[in-house]
This record gives C-alpha cells, sequence and structure tokens, in this order.
C-alpha cells in the first residue's frame, strides 16, 4: 500500500455517486491490503465521539447487533442492487433490524467500540458478499 497524506471525507448530497460518505472525518485506514500483511475490507474514518453517523444510501436496516468479534456495535443496510453497507465501532446504534432508511439518516452515533483505538466508524461497502473500494462510488475525499 502507499502512504499517502490523510484526507477528509465531507457528508453531503452525492453528485453522479449512489452512495454518500457516513461521517465527516480523516481516513486514518484505507481499503486493501496493509503493511502488516493483513487486509482492511472498508475504510476507516476518525470523527468525533457522539456524531452522528448516517446512512450512505436508502435500504432496509437488515443487522443491528454487537455480536461480531471486533465490530462493536454495527449496522448492516441493505440497498438496492446486491449492495450493503457496514457501519462498525458505533457508540449508540439508533436502528432496529427492519427499519427503512433514507440516504442521510442518522443510523448510529460514533464510537469506539470492538477493537477501534480510538472514536471512528468502519465503513465497508459490499456488492453480495465481496467488498469493493469505497473511494469507487463516493463523491471524492476532500484534501
Amino acid at each position: 500500500a502507499v502512504a499517502t497524506t490523510p484526507r477528509r471525507v465531507q457528508t453531503g448530497p452525492a453528485v453522479g455517486k449512489e452512495f454518500v460518505w457516513p461521517v465527516s472525518g480523516r481516513v486514518v485506514k484505507g481499503y486493501g491490503a496493509t503493511a502488516d500483511g493483513q487486509r482492511n475490507d472498508g475504510v476507516n474514518i476518525s470523527a468525533t465521539k457522539g456524531e452522528q453517523v448516517m446512512a450512505a444510501a436508502g435500504g432496509e436496516v437488515v443487522y443491528a447487533g454487537s455480536e461480531l468479534a471486533g465490530f462493536g456495535n454495527l449496522v448492516l443496510i441493505r440497498h438496492p442492487g446486491g449492495w450493503v453497507t457496514a457501519y462498525a465501532h458505533s457508540d449508540t446504534v439508533l436502528v432496529r433490524e427492519g427499519d427503512l432508511v433514507r440516504q442521510g439518516q442518522a443510523i448510529a452515533t460514533v464510537g469506539s467500540t470492538g477493537n477501534a483505538g480510538g472514536p471512528q466508524v468502519h465503513f465497508e461497502l459490499r456488492k453480495g458478499k465481496e467488498p469493493v473500494d469505497p473511494s469507487l462510488h463516493l463523491p471524492a475525499m476532500q484534501g
């Protein structure tokens, strides 16, 4: 992986993109292979504890809980077209399984649950079961 200057992401309307960033903040861990041989199936965005985490797109909440090791409080949303978004390490979850949410709706608050080293959102975008680099489907990061 190439070391890059941390860039900020900004929530807001998606222009020509179907998803928006779930929280404004700095990407502290990017998508893909890491220097230590691990793999990040999403991106980790540092943010202020208690800040609202937004749904990246409209859909149905298919999971809201803390049973997956390492992820802390986790929300999964299924979207049209076979897409699923995941939001991990939340402090408080504001939605329940079966809820229908719209893009930009608050679904959780930023926390540091699970194996998070500080307040952040671990955000994954999946097509079916396969992880996809979120930056390919989200508005450009702010430099």
